[in-house]
């Protein structure tokens, strides 16, 4: 049963959120997608007049006060987003991932939204070699990325009230098919260059990594906005199912681009030192504890999926066009 007829998503026009609105939609949520558009929002349902789309900086706080009003729950997935976005101007990171953060909050709860969703991250955890990282596991960021993740979760909880429900999901690295694709995640890098490249290259490849189905995510996503207040106001939850080394992902890509490819022969690994270090072991019991969600979908579903979408012709030119990378798309654009 929906508790909330309107949710505004930010950040609707990206990766998740491609994917997200039209299922909300298709749940009858009248939705606001509030998104800068740096990739555009072709793949969005702008026909469907449940939807409202709005092209807006979630650094223009008026903009977005005026977007929530009548909204009754918010899923805040806009940022600059993956580690590898310190290649930019860190005043845009700091700006749009922090500084944007907390007068947003302000502004949602003062326009009466009963229910803030906000995605942080996963890798707020860093490095860490404890087999079983929970919730409450000491945030060991390693690049501004995961610093002003882990730094906004406080932020949003010192606003919970028992009509402003607050609650963080620490995602995963995503991994599969989204209609404004990312090709810059280590489950659809790999894949990616198995099947165009016809090789592919792990970066070290002893670092574990937690993964997650992108539907697996929008699934969350779903739950968050039915599950009662009681169970996750202020709360953290992990969303994370396969760890994985890279190297074990990398031998997952290979073999299932070689079924769905067998033309290719045998695709090649070819291993190359990294100083990208980041490793942890999620254990996301939690969620499934406490709202009983449980994934559907996994990283072999999330390969077969992009096989499925290069075979049909809805990824082209994906080694060159930005449309599939974050951090150069906003090279390109010049964000500021």
């Amino acid at each position: 049963m929906t508790k909330f007829n309107n949710v505004l998503v930010t950040g609707a026009a990206g990766y998740v959120g491609s994917l997200l609105v039209p299922q909300l939609l298709d749940l009858g949520y009248k939705v606001t997608a509030f998104d800068i558009m740096y990739f555009g929002d072709d793949f969005l349902p702008k026909s469907n007049p449940s939807l409202k789309v709005i092209k807006g900086d979630i650094r223009d706080t008026a903009k977005l006060a005026e977007a929530f009003k009548g909204i009754e729950a918010v899923i805040n997935l806009a940022c600059i987003s993956n580690d590898a976005s310190f290649e930019l101007d860190e005043k845009l990171s700091t700006s749009i991932n922090l500084d944007a953060f907390e007068p947003m909050v302000i502004a949602a709860k003062k326009a009466g939204v009963k229910r803030f969703i906000y995605a942080s991250s996963s890798s707020v955890y860093g490095v860490s070699d404890h087999p079983d990282v929970t919730e409450d596991h000491p945030l060991v960021p390693l690049t501004l990325y995961n610093k002003y993740k882990g730094m906004c979760e406080p932020l949003l909880f010192k606003h919970q009230s028992p009509e402003f429900v607050c609650s963080v999901i620490r995602p995963a690295t995503l991994c599969g098919y989204a209609p404004r694709q990312r090709l810059d995640l280590s489950v659809n890098i790999l894949t990616n260059h198995a099947i165009n490249n016809n090789k592919i290259t792990v970066f070290g490849g002893s670092q574990k990594r937690p993964n997650l189905h992108v539907q697996d995510m929008c699934d969350v996503y779903k739950m968050m906005l039915t599950v009662d207040s009681a169970k996750i106001a202020g709360e953290i939850f992990n969303a994370g199912f396969q760890n994985l080394s890279i190297m074990e992902i990398a031998l997952i890509a290979k073999r299932i681009v070689q079924e769905e490819f067998p033309d290719k022969g045998d695709i090649p690994i070819v291993t190359t030192p990294t100083d990208d270090i980041r490793s942890y072991h999620v254990n996301s019991d939690k969620i499934q504890r406490v709202t009983g969600f449980k994934p559907r979908f996994t990283i072999e579903d999330a390969v077969r999926d992009l096989c499925k979408a290069f075979k049909a012709g809805k990824l082209p030119n994906s080694l060159q066009d930005t449309f599939y990378f974050n951090v150069r798309r906003l090279k390109e654009v010049k964000a500021a």
